[in-house]
């Protein structure tokens, strides 16, 4: 698989479709599978107008091809496999990258030092100060495409 279909069905799959805009854990506005803001930079209101599953799957295209992937590329380019890349991107996707860009996880990444990334992943389990077993399950999905 290449990078953008491992983080495609790790972010379908974690995320759900969600045809109209709802507050994530974290209690920001998303809508399809889990995008905070539009192409044009316009975020997410409670407001908008539901999207259809293609308008979503558009918008998941256009984050992770225009944004995580791009971010992920650039903020660890010591990723050697498509797989790593892409379970990262997804990481990206669900916490943001400027939190990837100041992690200990991207240290270890950068530092080639894999078998440590699976407990820096661990660490990134909780929103809203809660541990979520959706958040753990992500991140356990993310480890199995890392090794």
């Amino acid at each position: 698989m290449t990078d953008i279909e491992v983080a495609t069905a790790l972010s379908k799959h974690f995320e759900g479709f969600y045809p109209k805009p709802y507050l994530c854990p974290a209690g920001i506005p998303s809508i399809g599978f889990g995008a905070t803001y539009y192409e044009d930079g316009r975020r997410v209101t409670l407001a908008d107008p539901p999207i259809t599953r293609e308008r979503a799957l558009e918008l998941l295209a256009f984050h992770l091809s225009r944004v995580y992937l791009p971010a992920v590329r650039k903020l660890c380019p010591q990723i050697d496999k498509a797989a790593r890349r892409g379970a990262i991107a997804d990481f990206a996707l669900n916490e943001g990258a400027g939190r990837l860009k100041g992690s200990t996880l991207r240290r270890k990444i950068n530092a080639g030092e894999w078998g440590d990334v699976p407990a820096e992943l661990r660490k990134w389990t909780r929103a809203g100060g809660k541990v979520l077993k959706g958040l753990v399950l992500r991140r356990e999905a993310e480890i199995g495409c890392i090794r």
